[in-house]
């Protein structure tokens, strides 16, 4: 009999608690043969801090995201602004799994990279869709190259992470979207709430001259998440990387790369809905949750696992998706 507190996933109904019970992304079933993975969406964790110059510990945010997921109810999340309940389909039939976490090898930034690649690749071939917990952000390029399909990357962040390869320096969170900028499948890039006074001003010109689109905050300010969205084409297949300092400073203290002037909570929640109604979501990640520099009360971890439940309820939500469902029933 499963103890007090504890959730399986035929008693979803029953009382949880945030701080009793084994860990996995909202409790949902853990799947450790991916060859028998039956689900339409697949958290996994990418627990690598190796590419962070100044200082680590985001290596833990996996970890951290997934334990204060467990504050959420099983069955799903009620939005009293939309009066309706999201994810309760997804949630009660076990449509959401989490697979672990790609295996990390210390020191070895190339074999971590290609395991965190074969486990994307794993998940795409068994149909899910992959939600990708970091780490720092240059795990955003291992995933990427796991696709073969044309797809759009969108990119929230404070930084332009678009630094030059030089003298075999590379696997970097400041190099990621330079990598990805170069993917054959890659059909766009836009990169939105750039702004950090560190950012090179070079970088940020080699990412508008190679024809991405770069946004800061002032015109992101101006064009609001409809503007944004309209320049991904409509109904595109869009990958979403999320680094947690496109939120303002105050808002994520569990984060080494934090700056002013970012978004509020409820500019980057409205830019994942309105790009969720917009285009077909195939995949995205949230990065650069350190446990180690936030308050005691996780804030920065419970505002990652918000982000990435509240996109998830609104990926669900689209009509794409639920006939999608509906035709593989």
């Amino acid at each position: 009999m499963a103890q007090h507190g504890s959730q399986h996933p035929t008693n979803r109904g029953k009382q949880t608690y945030g701080f009793a019970g084994l860990v996995s992304f909202l409790r949902t079933p853990v799947c450790h043969d991916l060859d028998k993975l039956d689900a339409d969406i697949a958290v996994m964790g990418a627990p690598t801090d190796e590419g962070s110059v100044f200082m680590p510990g985001s290596r833990f945010g996996s970890r951290s995201i997934r334990e204060h997921s467990l504050r959420f109810g099983p069955d799903g999340y009620f939005d009293h602004d939309a009066d309706k309940v999201f994810l309760e389909y997804e949630l009660a039939n076990n449509r959401i799994v989490d697979v672990g976490d790609a295996d990390v090898l210390i020191t070895n930034v190339e074999g971590t990279f290609e395991n965190i690649t074969n486990l994307t690749k794993m998940v795409l071939d068994a149909g899910a869709m992959p939600v990708v917990l970091g780490g720092d952000h240059a795990i955003t390029f291992p995933v990427v190259r796991a696709y073969s399909e044309l797809l759009h990357v969108v990119h929230f962040d404070a930084h332009i992470d678009y630094s030059p390869f030089i003298h075999g320096f590379e696997y970097t969170n400041s190099h990621a979207f330079r990598h990805i900028y170069h993917m054959d499948h890659v059909e766009s890039l836009t990169q939105v709430g750039i702004r950090s006074v560190r950012n090179n001003k070079a970088w940020v010109d080699d990412s508008i001259n190679d024809g991405n689109r770069v946004i800061g905050m002032k015109e992101f300010g101006e064009m609001g998440p409809s503007g944004m969205t309209e320049l991904v084409p409509k109904d595109a297949p869009v990958y979403v990387s999320i680094d947690i300092d496109v939120l303002d400073l105050p808002l994520v203290p569990g984060c080494v790369s934090a700056e002013p002037n970012g978004m509020s909570y409820a500019d980057l929640r409205d830019s994942l809905a309105t790009l969720a109604r917009h285009s077909e979501i195939i995949g995205f990640d949230l990065v650069e949750v350190n446990p180690q520099l936030d308050v005691g009360t996780g804030i920065t971890s419970y505002m990652g696992a918000h982000t990435v439940l509240e996109f998830l309820g609104q990926i669900c939500d689209q009509p794409r998706w639920i006939d999608k469902r509906k035709n593989l029933r």
